[in-house]
């Protein structure tokens, strides 16, 4: 007797893969997808923080032997007692031995401080970021500031974050504006979870990397850093990140010497911002050397700054803190000022990785600190405590360097929880804001971008895409597929095509939709052989009119994921034309950008 053969049975990869690709399809074009996307952004965005605060503090202890070195300055690495102190000057050494050729092999957008980077990401790239540069920045920087590197964590878990939300992004495919607010979750969350600041997470992402208020983009943002917040508390404690005492004012006249520092912090800012790419521009200028061994060599001029001046290595809380509390004479205040300006500055020049965030709450505090006790004694019966001038010029230079009120005030309000502060935290902050804007077109951020002939405050070039009307580009429309065919039927005429989808329409010739390979395939699989082909039909997310531009059809086949699509008429009901993604891309290369 002829052997009867057994039907074909899913294999369970196969199975697998099905349920993946069905479950990123619904994400993908689905609010409901769109908000568990944001919650996921911040759950990883979180677990990206804890572990890379612990990478830094495991490496600050190898190369220290200490929690935090700026909290003992010159003390020895129990480690090597033998060298005493002199063991900084080998400590960045060492390091960028190790970050220097990682950072050069696998991710070069890891060296630097970061935001620019996603800035420049979010406004001319779509959101798109390489995979690798969560992981290579995680790790660069904490060798980097472990090591000795005078910068801060928070620009490195910025782009951590971001890199995160567009992986998960380009993973379900989603559209080029869902990706880019999901990079701004991920910034956002790290913003929150680094500080234990969700309200300040949420307006440097809006205010820095979307540059856009939408109703939207604002809910998602403040889910995926109210998400963060809450797994870095659970974590790592409800405590901010520095303790601050609470103050208050106590005079109405100290509204002018507020309005005074808000001046001089703007010129800081803006004098910070200058000194940072004047070195860099010098070191450019020395290294003739190969990249992936700068910062070790340049590791040993950073080391005999660190020697001088201990207070410098790493982020530097524990000197923060101290000049907030008046321990410090003004001598030494501005000396750790003019410190930190050049122990950044040439951090980042020998090829660092780290953010400028903290230095620049570092050196607004020594100004405010040294300003406060000026202001003290010579108007004792007028100014106020030190601490207070400390706490607003932390938020002033900010302001001045990064360009971002909002995100000033309301990161100094949560450090603080003190209301009484305010107003004059407002005033300083928006006069040092439009000083810095006076004496300068660009920020600490935008000036990298600048540098290399980018101008995020231009309008963006037009895309060929954007210039295509397309109906320069649309093929005769394929024959559908009528309600009553058979699906075997169904699936031969399908197996005729390279992109795996045909128009639907009824009896009477009216279009309902497509029928994909996909959902035949599946229908046949699973035994399904008497179902009609209108049961399967996909609504396709975005019409497409034969008035459209290019782009609007690059957005609709992201967004519903299949190979082509109808274009229909000026009234959106029927199908006059077809356009798959393989046409669009020939046009694409056949016309030059801009």
């Amino acid at each position: 007797m002829p052997s009867t053969a057994a039907a074909p049975r899913p294999t369970p990869m196969y199975g697998r893969w099905r349920r993946v690709t069905t479950q990123a399809e619904r994400m993908r074009g689905s609010r409901g997808g769109f908000l568990a996307m944001a919650l996921l952004v911040g759950a990883g965005t979180a677990a990206a923080a804890v572990l890379f605060r612990w990478l830094v503090a495991t490496f600050t202890r190898v190369f220290t032997g200490h929690a935090d070195y700026a909290a003992v300055p010159g003390a020895a690495n129990p480690h090597v007692p033998g060298l005493g102190r002199w063991f900084v000057v080998l400590a960045p050494v060492v390091a960028g031995l190790l970050y220097g050729p990682l950072v050069h092999r696998f991710a070069r957008e890891a060296r630097g401080h970061g935001v620019p980077e996603v800035m420049y990401a979010v406004a001319r790239n779509g959101g798109r970021i390489k995979p690798q540069v969560a992981g290579v920045k995680a790790l660069a920087s904490a060798l980097c500031i472990g090591g000795g590197g005078s910068v801060g964590r928070e620009g490195p878990i910025v782009q951590i974050g971001s890199a995160l939300g567009s992986t998960i992004g380009r993973v379900v495919r989603v559209t080029e504006p869902r990706m880019r607010v999901l990079v701004a979750c991920g910034a956002a969350g790290g913003i929150a979870a680094t500080f234990n600041a969700p309200l300040a997470g949420v307006f440097f992402a809006m205010e820095l990397i979307l540059a856009d208020f939408t109703a939207q983009s604002f809910g998602l943002v403040v889910l995926s850093a109210v998400t963060s917040s809450a797994i870095g508390r659970a974590v790592l404690g409800d405590e901010p990140f520095l303790a601050l005492p609470a103050f208050t004012v106590q005079h109405p006249s100290e509204y002018l010497l507020f309005a005074v520092l808000g001046v001089v912090a703007g010129g800081a800012g803006v004098a910070f911002t200058k000194i940072l790419y004047r070195v860099e521009d010098v070191c450019d200028a020395v290294w003739r050397g190969p990249e992936w061994a700068r910062p070790a060599v340049g590791g040993l001029l950073l080391g005999l700054v660190l020697l001088v001046l201990p207070q410098m290595y790493g982020v530097g809380y524990p000197v923060l803190g101290d000049a907030i509390d008046g321990r410090y004479a003004i001598a030494f205040l501005l000396l750790l000022l003019v410190g930190k300006m050049l122990a950044t500055s040439l951090t980042i020049g020998i090829g660092g990785s780290g953010g400028v965030f903290a230095p620049s709450l570092f050196i607004g505090a020594m100004l405010g600190a040294a300003f406060g006790a000026v202001a003290h004694s010579v108007l004792p019966g007028v100014a106020g405590p030190v601490g207070a001038y400390g706490l607003i010029g932390m938020g002033a230079v900010f302001a001045g360097a990064a360009r971002a009120p909002i995100t000033a005030v309301i990161i100094m309000f949560e450090l603080t929880s003190e209301y009484s502060i305010i107003l004059p935290l407002m005033t300083a902050i928006v006069i040092a804001t439009l000083v810095s804007h006076a004496l300068s077109h660009d920020s600490v951020y935008t000036l990298k971008l600048r540098r290399r002939g980018v101008d995020l405050g231009a309008p963006a070039p037009e895309s060929a895409a954007a210039r295509t009307p397309v109906r320069e580009v649309m093929r005769p429309l394929p024959r559908p597929v009528e309600g009553g065919t058979p699906l075997r039927d169904v699936a031969a005429r399908l197996s005729g095509t390279s992109y795996g989808v045909l128009p639907l329409v009824d009896a009477a010739g009216g279009y309902h939709g497509v029928v994909t390979a996909r959902a035949v395939s599946e229908a046949l699989v699973d035994g399904r052989h008497e179902v009609e082909p209108a049961e399967m039909v996909t609504e396709l997310p975005e019409r497409v009119r034969v008035t459209d531009t290019l782009d609007r059809v690059l957005d609709a086949l992201n967004q519903s994921g299949v190979g082509g699509m109808p274009i229909l008429d000026e009234d959106g009901v029927d199908p006059v034309g077809w356009v798959t993604y393989r046409d669009a891309l020939a046009s694409m290369r056949a016309r030059p950008p801009g």
